[in-house]
């Protein structure tokens, strides 16, 4: 099994291949609104790394947010195209779910934030689990201050990460939350394709018609939907 994960969610693109043993190659960009032209370049840097051809691609795993409008539509579109065309099964997955993964090793609540501009936050609370982490709440958008009320009432250490800790700081210090070894990170390919890998082993994929991007902002689905009707020659409604 060889799986592509992309992952272009946030600020930063990446992409990986990654195998029964782990990464095998990764890429990643830390320029915001440059997904489009990094994607198809690092999918071809990753093959080349690995020494394999695209046939040996047994998978696409793609983060489906939420986060920002334009990289989500890039990052599925890509997806979708390169497992069309080789008819290849897809999992999506959210990068707070990802990011959670990430620090899966810990044994304290973890939340996972993501910078949702407009002064607002995407969030969502996570316990480690045998071999992961579970997810404990609905993945969740607001403002600092809503977070920070969230984990006061959630009680004891936890574990922050992602991008939108900085703008979630001065609330959670405002309430008293001492968070330890926090971490300002955003989700990554090689993240998202691990988590996905036992997924394709049981066969919980989808079709690439299938996927849909996470909006958890009704502004966010409208720009969403009035972009893909003019992206189809027609008048969104």
């Amino acid at each position: 099994m060889l799986v592509l994960g992309l992952e272009t969610s946030t600020g930063q693109s990446s992409v990986a291949l990654v195998g029964p043993d782990g990464v095998v190659a990764a890429a990643s960009l830390g320029v915001p609104r440059r997904h489009s032209e990094f994607l198809a370049p690092a999918i071809r840097f990753c093959l080349d790394q690995a020494g394999v051809g695209v046939d040996r691609v047994t998978g696409v795993a793609v983060g489906l947010g939420p986060g920002l409008y334009t990289g989500l539509r890039v990052g599925i579109a890509t997806a979708q195209a390169f497992s069309a065309a080789r008819d290849l099964p897809v999992v999506g997955l959210s990068g707070l779910d990802v990011l959670a993964f990430q620090v899966r090793h810990v044994r304290r609540l973890i939340c996972t934030i993501i910078d949702a501009r407009r002064g607002e936050l995407f969030w969502a609370l996570y316990r480690p689990v045998p071999g992961g982490v579970q997810r404990e709440t609905e993945l969740r958008v607001g403002a600092p201050a809503e977070l920070a009320a969230e984990l006061q009432a959630a009680g004891g250490d936890c574990v922050v990460i992602g991008d939108g800790l900085t703008r979630a700081r001065d609330d959670l210090r405002r309430v008293g939350i001492e968070v330890q070894d926090t971490f300002d990170a955003q989700p990554d390919a090689a993240h998202l394709a691990a988590l996905a890998v036992p997924r394709f082993e049981r066969e919980e994929t989808t079709r690439p018609t299938d996927l849909l991007p996470i909006y958890l902002r009704q502004a966010d689905a409208k720009i969403g939907w009035e972009t893909r009707g003019r992206l189809h020659g027609g008048e969104a409604s």
